[in-house]
C-alpha cells in the first residue's frame, strides 16, 4: 500500500515537471513569436527607410540668430518642402512650391502649421531681397533653412522634401480623402486635375460638383494647386494645409499593410535630414499627435511689384515674427532678434 502510493507520488512529480517543461516550451514559444511579430514591421520599415534620400547637413553652417524666446524648447520645429519637379530633382534646380513649417509640442503631441508664402519678400544672405521660395533653387535645403532662421527668428535644423508628383499615390493607396469644394474651384480644380494626370500619365475623372466629398489622388493635387480664385496664393496655401491634414488624419486611421503600401510609395520621393531612428520614432508615435491649428505667413501683408515681380510684402516683418511666436509658442510680447528688426526696416524701403 505505501509501495502504491510512493510510486504514484513519483509519477506525479514526473508529469507535474513534464507539465512545467512544456508550459515553459510554450511560453519561450509564444515569446520568440511576439519577438518576430515585432521584427517583421521594424524589418519592412527599414527596408523601406533605406530608399530614403538622405541629407548630411553641416549644423555649422545653419544660421540662426539671437533669439530670446525660452517657450521655443519645449518644441521640435522641422519645414516641408513641397516641390513641383518633374524630374524629380528634389535637392536643387528647383523652387520650393510649398512651403510649411511643422512645430511640434514635445509634451502634448500638439502641432501647429504655418504656411510661409512663397512670394514672401526677405532677405536671402548673398542673394538680396526677393521671394522666399528662391533660396531653395539657389542653395537647396540649406539655404532655404537659413533663410527662414534669419528671417523668422526660427531654429529650425532639419527638413522633409517631397514631390508632387507623390501626392497622388498616396492619396489614392489611403482610398482617397474628404475634402469641401467650393463652387468656385470646381472648373479649376477640374483642370488641374487633368494637368496632374497628364504628368503623372494616369486616368482622371472631373468632379460633377461642389460640396463635401470624397476626392481621388490627382483631384486632390490639382485642388491643392488652385491659385485664380479670391485669396490667390494665400487661399492656395490654405488648400495644401487641408489636404495635408486630411492625409495625416486619414493615415493615423490606417492598417499596418496600408501604411507599408504608402510608405513604399512615398519614401523613394523624399530627401530629408532625418536620420532613420528618428523617421522610426516620429512614425511609432503617428497616432498619438494631433494637428491642432494651421495658418499662413505672413499674416498682414501687401501684395506689392518690386523689380518687375509680384511679391508679398510683410507689414511689418517684425512685428508678423512677433505673431508667429505667439501662434506656434504661446509667447506673448515677443521682441524680435536685431536681424530681423534690420531686415525689416530694409524691407519696409521698398
Amino acid at each position: 500500500m505505501g509501495k502504491d502510493l510512493r510510486e504514484r507520488e513519483t509519477k506525479k512529480r514526473k508529469l507535474s515537471k513534464k507539465g512545467k517543461r512544456k508550459r515553459r516550451i510554450r511560453r519561450l514559444l509564444a515569446l520568440e513569436l511576439f519577438i518576430v511579430l515585432i521584427l517583421i514591421p521594424v524589418a519592412f520599415a527599414v527596408s523601406s527607410l533605406s530608399k530614403i534620400q538622405t541629407f548630411e547637413a553641416d549644423l555649422d553652417t545653419l544660421s540662426m540668430n539671437h533669439v530670446n524666446d525660452p517657450n521655443m524648447k519645449d518644441y521640435t520645429n522641422l519645414v516641408v518642402y513641397g516641390v513641383d519637379s518633374r524630374a524629380n530633382e528634389l535637392d536643387k534646380n528647383t523652387r520650393s512650391d510649398s512651403i510649411i513649417i511643422v512645430s511640434i509640442n514635445k509634451k502634448t503631441k500638439d502641432i501647429k502649421l504655418s504656411s510661409v508664402f512663397r512670394d514672401t519678400f526677405v532677405n536671402i544672405e548673398d542673394r538680396g531681397y526677393t521671394k522666399i521660395n528662391h533660396a531653395y533653387s539657389y542653395g537647396g535645403p540649406s539655404l532655404s533653412i537659413n533663410t527662414l532662421n534669419r528671417n523668422l527668428d526660427m531654429n529650425i535644423k532639419d527638413f522633409v522634401t517631397v514631390n508632387f508628383s507623390a501626392l497622388s499615390n498616396v492619396i489614392d493607396l489611403l482610398g482617397g480623402i474628404e475634402l469641401d469644394i467650393q463652387e468656385n474651384e470646381l472648373k479649376y480644380v477640374n483642370a488641374y486635375t487633368r494637368d496632374v494626370a497628364k504628368i503623372n500619365g494616369t486616368d482622371f475623372t472631373y468632379l460633377k460638383s461642389a460640396g463635401k466629398q470624397t476626392v481621388t489622388g490627382v483631384q486632390a493635387t490639382g485642388y491643392c494647386r488652385v491659385r485664380y480664385t479670391k485669396g490667390g496664393d494665400f487661399r492656395r496655401a490654405e488648400r495644401q494645409r487641408t489636404v495635408m491634414k486630411a492625409v495625416f488624419e486619414k493615415a493615423k486611421k490606417s492598417n499596418p499593410i496600408t501604411l507599408y503600401k504608402v510608405a513604399n510609395e512615398i519614401l523613394p520621393q523624399i530627401y530629408t535630414s532625418l536620420s532613420t531612428a528618428e523617421i522610426l520614432k516620429l512614425g511609432i508615435a503617428l497616432p498619438f499627435y494631433d494637428i491642432a491649428d494651421s495658418q499662413g505667413f505672413p499674416q498682414t501683408n501687401t501684395p506689392k511689384k518690386v523689380n518687375g515681380a509680384d511679391v508679398v510684402v510683410p507689414d511689418t516683418l517684425a512685428s508678423n515674427v512677433s505673431v508667429l511666436h505667439e501662434y506656434l509658442f504661446g509667447t506673448t510680447d515677443y521682441e524680435p532678434s536685431d536681424t530681423v528688426k534690420s531686415i525689416s526696416n530694409q524691407i519696409a524701403s521698398y
